[in-house]
């Protein structure tokens, strides 16, 4: 069978899966996902089996340490894939929730119910925990998946799909409800952003290079951020003990993602006061700081930063320091360089921090308190399936009522157009 026929008939496959598994029931789908956790930690062994062939293979192309370690499966990171299961299956299941309801003049009642989305595809590299993530989170939706994870973990995501599919089946649930694509080339996922109609929404999971190749291909809507280039403003109104641990936090607790901070940004007005004792700090975490000519002049050991600098998302321990004479200089410089991902400002003047929630344009928009929060388990969704920079259907972290969309229902007593 050549590619084109195997993914629809994939597709296809996972089509009536998603179809079966709408009519199931919360207690069903829960019942299922603590199935497929217990059986995932009684498998860890022939997980951490499968998984060692992806490492030796990794290993031998040359793929960087940080890569490997993002691919190595353990104890504890199968207990962490279990874990997450268990809390998808105590989250409220948002399918068939009634909202919005209203009395029309006629007597009959219009609302709207949230429904499955249907089929969806993730399209994701390296991390194998996703797999059990993204199908966890799907499933309680109701959703099909259809899940294309990268070709460096091809043996860690069969043996995980596999476990999930068995425990589905055991559960009286749809097996191809969870399909997986577990043919490495690249061709395999264009013939996916293909499936108009058949599949109703790819989410791309990885860096900005697959999900730009993703969104320009793809005839199927695409959920997604490019990358997360977030700012933190401090205001001269802002407790400076306050900031400075907030910018550390958002930039240096965990660099390499999406919500870290890459540009830091400070009022003209304390800039001379701020920022020595958060430079020093910086500098003892091994962070590389570039600085603008103003903040040159406080520091002159810093590197210069170049204007395209602001546009880079470094997922690394480097920050650029610009320093901005108000509130109106610092909110141009975020509407110019940020990437609508997360921006925060610190102040303890109500208007400014009001003002920053309604002009500044991002997916999470905070008010003294880290980048880093914007997630979709620190905003109380209980997990999430990635954050979007959309505006379209969701935006921000994606928990399971934004796996869902809504459709209209009316209850009548034989109301007529008139």
């Amino acid at each position: 069978m050549d590619i084109k026929a195997y993914i629809l008939k994939k597709a296809m496959a996972a089509k009536e899966g998603g179809r079966q598994l709408a009519k199931a029931s919360s207690k069903e789908k829960n019942n299922a996902l603590l199935k497929m956790a217990d059986a995932i930690k009684k498998r860890k062994a022939e997980l951490i089996k499968e998984n060692k062939k992806d490492i030796l293979m990794a290993e031998g192309k040359g793929l960087s340490k940080a890569m490997i370690d993002r691919l190595a499966l353990n104890d504890r990171r199968i207990n962490e894939m279990a874990q997450g299961l268990i809390e998808v299956a105590a989250l409220p299941d948002p399918v068939g929730e009634v909202i919005k309801m209203r009395q029309r003049p006629n007597g009959m009642a219009v609302g709207k119910m949230r429904v499955p989305i249907g089929v969806i595809g993730i399209i994701y590299e390296a991390r194998p925990n996703v797999t059990a993530d993204a199908t966890s989170l799907c499933l309680k939706a109701g959703n099909a998946v259809i899940l294309r994870g990268g070709s460096e973990a091809i043996n860690s995501n069969r043996a995980i799909v596999k476990i999930l599919r068995d425990s589905a089946k055991s559960s009286g649930l749809h097996e191809d409800a969870i399909t997986f694509i577990d043919i490495p080339e690249r061709e395999a996922v264009m013939e996916m952003l293909k499936l108009e109609g058949i599949i109703d929404l790819i989410i791309p999971r990885g860096g900005e290079g697959l999900i730009r190749a993703v969104t320009e291909n793809s005839r199927i809507p695409v959920l997604k951020h490019y990358k997360g280039v977030c700012h933190v403003f401090v205001d001269r109104a802002a407790d400076l003990k306050m900031a400075e641990d907030i910018c550390f936090n958002a930039k240096a607790q965990r660099p390499g993602t999406c919500n870290a901070m890459e540009t830091m940004l400070v009022d003209k007005k304390i800039a001379k006061k701020f920022l020595p004792s958060m430079i020093k700090r910086f500098k003892a975490a091994g962070v590389a700081l570039k600085g603008c000519p103003e903040t040159m002049k406080i520091d002159k050991s810093l590197i210069p930063a170049k204007d395209e600098d602001f546009y880079r998302e470094y997922l690394d321990l480097i920050l650029n320091v610009r320093v901005v004479k108000d509130i109106d200089e610092a909110m141009e410089h975020i509407a110019k360089y940020s990437s609508s991902h997360s921006d925060t400002i610190v102040t303890e003047n109500y208007e400014k921090a009001m003002r920053f929630l309604k002009e500044v344009d991002s997916s999470a928009v905070l008010v003294n308190a880290s980048t880093r929060l914007n997630d979709g388990y620190q905003f109380g969704l209980g997990a999430e399936i990635g954050i979007s920079t959309d505006k379209i259907h969701a935006r921000g972290p994606m928990g399971l009522e934004e796996l869902t969309c809504t459709k209209f229902i009316v209850l009548g007593d034989g109301q007529l157009r008139e």
